[in-house]
């Protein structure tokens, strides 16, 4: 095991790309990161960061070596990754899966159908010493170390994530899927996510994240850039039930060529305080991009959730469609930025955010900033913020329903368009946690 002691300065970065026996050039470009992160202030909008930085464990290496057979992965380890519904069985629904504990990757495995095809999928880490052209050609290039000051950390700290290049005229006929676990009080966790879909590709992937409760903050702030080239198509489906001290501050992008597809579905269920954009460049012609979000703010939690979508082809469409639940004093906000730039004529872009509010404690606010700067464009954006409808609720009550149950029918109703997103297991799996949440909610 490795971990170097809380906070940072020069030293502890470089440690890092030693410890890692990177090229030079990642070295360097994790120094120009750290001094970027240094100059950068805080964001001075949206919710209150009020971290302690120099309280974080910054890398943390619990095992020497990525297992292949989930049979030799640590068996106390294992056991956790089985309480919280990460079984061996779930590989027979998925084409290769990723986890990553910690700082580094403990397990990756892949269906020799997929190494057949020329599919890479490693750790970030692997992949950076396997395919260093590959890797140094897309890598920082969409999420620059300037972008925001986490995103400089990141750069500056980045230790583990995921690498997928899915080559020219394949298809994934089942997702691939990576696991990230934060076990440790006080840790950070800056896993960084690199894909390419090459032209006419199409590929499917599945992230999930977690995290026990400490009496202390731990730290949460991955970068994620998507190449989506001509013809090829990107699903990114991300479910996070992160536990109410973590903060989770995520920088996600992705560049769509002409012809291109990115679609995001994005589950944030837990933390202290979220805050996520998922973003498309809709760059090339006749490209698209969707946002299909759910935010469930309970407990004091801040989740400050949206999407970005940047029209810079013509003909380009893209459609938010963004669902928050708030309660027992949450705030779940939607912040989001549609631009129809000036020569992106013949676009079209909709947006439609929905709240409901369980109690009087809670609040929701919408953010939205849209621009079309062509008259032969369009944007479309709606809002609707509302409360449990006591016609419907005494409706089901009259049937014999309990107020629990129909307000978790209600609950369940509202959010139907993310879950229809979702692969039968994984939407199962949300049923369950927001039903298990709802009742505790309404015995109170």
């Amino acid at each position: 095991m490795k971990t170097l002691s809380k906070g940072l300065d020069r030293k502890k970065v470089s440690e890092i790309s030693r410890l890692k026996n990177e090229p030079e050039w990642m070295m360097k470009y994790r120094l120009e990161s750290y001094g970027i992160f240094e100059s950068k202030k805080m964001p001075n909008w949206g919710p209150k960061i009020d971290i302690n930085l120099d309280n974080i464990t910054y890398y943390k290496k619990v095992f020497d070596k990525i297992e292949n057979s989930w049979d030799n992965v640590d068996k106390d380890v294992k056991e956790t990754f089985t309480d919280i519904g990460l079984r061996k069985a779930e590989e027979e629904y998925l084409g290769g899966m990723h986890v990553q504990y910690e700082s580094e990757g403990l397990y990756s495995n892949m269906l020799k159908e997929l190494k057949d095809k020329n599919v890479i999928f490693l750790d970030t880490d692997t992949a950076l010493k396997k395919y260093p052209e590959i890797f140094e050609k897309y890598f920082g290039k969409l999420v620059k170390n300037d972008d925001n000051k986490f995103a400089a950390l990141n750069s500056a700290v980045w230790s583990g994530g995921t690498f997928i290049y899915v080559p020219p005229h394949t298809k994934l006929d089942r997702p691939l899927q990576s696991y990230f676990r934060i076990d440790s009080k006080n840790m950070g966790q800056f896993e960084r996510t690199l894909i390419i879909v090459d032209e006419d590709s199409d590929l499917h992937y599945i992230e999930g994240c977690t995290a026990p409760t400490y009496s202390e903050d731990a730290l949460h702030a991955a970068v994620v850039e998507i190449f989506v080239e001509k013809n090829a198509k990107c699903r990114y489906t991300t479910i996070q039930n992160w536990s109410n001290n973590v903060y989770n501050l995520v920088t996600k992008r992705a560049i769509v060529e002409e012809g291109g597809t990115m679609e995001w579905v994005d589950g944030n269920i837990g933390s202290k305080v979220t805050m996520k954009y998922p973003a498309c460049i809709l760059k090339g012609d006749y490209s698209k991009g969707t946002c299909t979000t759910i935010a469930l703010a309970d407990n004091m939690q801040v989740q400050d959730t949206g999407a970005k979508m940047i029209h810079i082809g013509k003909h380009t469409k893209s459609n938010i469609l963004s669902k928050s639940i708030a309660r027992n004093g949450g705030n779940a906000s939607y912040r989001g930025l549609v631009r129809i730039t000036k020569n992106a004529k013949y676009s079209y872009a909709n947006v439609k955010c929905d709240t409901i509010i369980i109690d009087d404690k809670s609040k929701s606010d919408t953010f939205p900033t849209n621009i079309c700067e062509n008259n032969e464009s369009s944007i479309e954006h709606e809002a609707t913020v509302s409360k449990i409808d006591p016609k419907q609720l005494f409706y089901l009550m009259s049937r014999a329903i309990s107020e629990d149950k129909a307000t978790e029918l209600l609950i369940m109703g509202f959010i139907d368009a993310f879950r229809e997103e979702l692969p039968l297991e994984y939407a199962v799996e949300l049923n369950q946690l927001l039903k298990g949440e709802t009742v505790i909610e309404c015995r109170r």
